[in-house]
């Protein structure tokens, strides 16, 4: 059953990109690798950036159509999932990277279709 409207993902979209920024340093991620860091504040800048430029009701540009914006997802997600293995991230590091891959795989796998009328 998919259930993820537009409308729902969109007020998922701030919170997260604010979480990518936040979480890195609270939970003391860039022990096996300062990229563990990085990527995640990168990421959450990149996200933030480019919620305000889809077209969804919290868009503040619409310049981006959502169907780009969940295929950035979809690409973040898979970044995520490989990263600890490509970047040899550890413990903490790379459980903070399946974990929010899964979860945005998820997300994006939940989609529901817009009706076109």
């Amino acid at each position: 059953m998919k259930f993820v409207t537009k409308r729902i993902h969109a007020f998922l979209d701030y919170p997260v990109a604010i979480a990518l920024i936040a979480l890195p340093f609270l939970l003391g991620l860039g022990n096996s690798n300062p990229l563990a860091l990085q990527l995640s504040v990168a990421t959450g800048i990149a996200a933030f950036i480019l919620t305000l430029l889809t077209d969804h009701h919290l868009g503040a540009l619409k310049v981006v159509s959502y169907k780009m914006h969940l295929i950035v997802d979809f690409s973040v997600a898979i970044v995520f999932i490989i990263a600890p293995f490509a970047l040899s991230f550890e413990g903490i590091d790379a459980y903070y990277y399946w974990i929010n891959g899964v979860a945005v795989l998820t997300v994006v796998s939940l989609h529901k279709s817009e009706i076109a009328v």
